[in-house]
């Protein structure tokens, strides 16, 4: 297999989330978007006591885009204005697909409340095309052991199937453009070949150990990687005890994209527009008690 030469590494940046600090590797100066992936947090790990609330993301609205949760430890509770509610535990993935409009909050649920621990996970925006930007909202809750799992013949690495195929398998995650979105674990030793489609943008974030790229060079924690389109595919070996890494691709849309805030459309005027429904009350009406 011909594999992908890289095209960009940027390190995670610390932001200020409203109190909460966060490690932003998606978007940085060096690199605004991978197209469709829009913007990448990675939250935690934080030692958390129990009744400590490392979240606490309150009421707010989303248009035009998925936003979507991997949830690595932890718990987390979701509810939105379509009167969906979730409780995602540790390996759990959040996939919600805001389209025309929605209302959410996002806090530690009660029973991570209860005896604290570790929280810590990843949130990407991933772009819907023109076409679909004002669907009607979707919530997708996939608890972990629903997620198909390959594992290596030599037990040294294993691969999650979230989204798209690998080997033959399929994951659950119903996208509305083609995604793949993988999640491996890998040890000192452990070696995968993951093949990409060629028209794919792709990228993989370290979020815990290190590992190394097509027999080249080493990334440890908080850095991402963003491949050409050159190959066929990525080589990753393990070199700690226990890496994490977590493997995108997507086909590009190619389209216009404006940004203000929680709305992510294709024109200024539709967020002008998407302000004023928000405003109004056509995004729903989600208010906590």
């Amino acid at each position: 297999m011909k594999t992908r030469s890289v095209a960009y590494i940027t390190d995670a940046q610390e932001l200020d989330m409203g109190g909460t600090i966060v490690k932003q590797p998606l978007p940085t100066q060096r690199v605004n978007a991978v197209d469709p992936f829009l913007l990448m947090h990675h939250f935690g790990p934080y030692e958390v006591a129990p009744g400590t609330d490392p979240l606490d993301v309150g009421p707010h609205p989303h248009r035009g885009f998925e936003p979507v949760t991997f949830l690595y430890r932890g718990g987390i509770r979701h509810r939105d204005s379509r009167d969906n509610t979730g409780i995602l535990e540790g390996g759990d993935v959040q996939w919600m697909t805001a389209g025309r409009g929605i209302i959410h909050s996002e806090r530690a649920s009660r029973a991570f409340l209860e005896t604290g621990g570790v929280m810590e996970g990843i949130q990407l925006w991933i772009n819907l095309p023109a076409n679909r930007k004002m669907i009607q909202p979707a919530y997708q809750d996939i608890k972990s052991a629903q997620i198909p799992i390959w594992h290596a013949p030599d037990g040294l690495s294993s691969l999650r199937i979230v989204a798209g195929s690998f080997q033959g398998i399929k994951g659950i995650a119903q996208t509305q453009t083609p995604i793949e979105a993988f999640q491996l674990t890998i040890q000192k030793g452990g070696q995968i070949q993951i093949p990409l489609p060629s028209t794919h943008h792709a990228l993989i974030y370290t979020l815990t150990g290190e590992v190394q790229l097509n027999q080249n060079w080493s990334y440890g924690a908080g850095k991402m990687v963003v491949f050409r389109q050159d190959g066929e595919g990525i080589l990753i070996n393990g070199l700690s005890d226990y890496s994490e890494v977590l493997v995108l691709s997507g086909e590009p849309l190619n389209e216009e994209v404006v940004q203000y805030g929680p709305f992510v459309m294709n024109t200024q005027t539709q967020i002008m527009e998407a302000m004023r429904d928000y405003q109004m009350g056509k995004m729903g009406v989600y208010i906590e008690g």
